[in-house]
């Protein structure tokens, strides 16, 4: 990285990833015991019905956490097939 650009760019990836860990951190924890559904999100019933901003809140932070959960699983798996091909590549030698 020797361009202005590519550092303003890096900086900007930080300061959001930073930003976005602040949201999560201080947003609370959906109530329930259970995962997060497919159909988490709050949808009115009617055309003209208007969510209120509670419960656009949950429906917000029950999405992000299931985005979240998602996100560690995929990483979970993604490491454990790292880990096989290493394992099978240091067996070959």
């Amino acid at each position: 990285m020797s361009g202005w650009r590519s550092k303003l760019i890096f900086m900007l990836i930080i300061y959001c990833a930073g930003f976005a860990t602040a949201i999560y951190t201080l947003a609370p924890t959906p109530e329930g015991s259970g995962y997060a559904s497919l159909s988490g999100f709050v949808r009115p019933s009617e055309k003209n019905t208007r969510i209120t901003q509670g419960e656009f809140v949950e429906s917000f932070n029950t999405g992000m956490h299931k985005c979240v959960e998602f996100g560690k699983e995929a990483a979970c798996r993604t490491a454990k097939s790292l880990k096989k091909k290493i394992q099978e590549m240091r067996e070959e030698k």
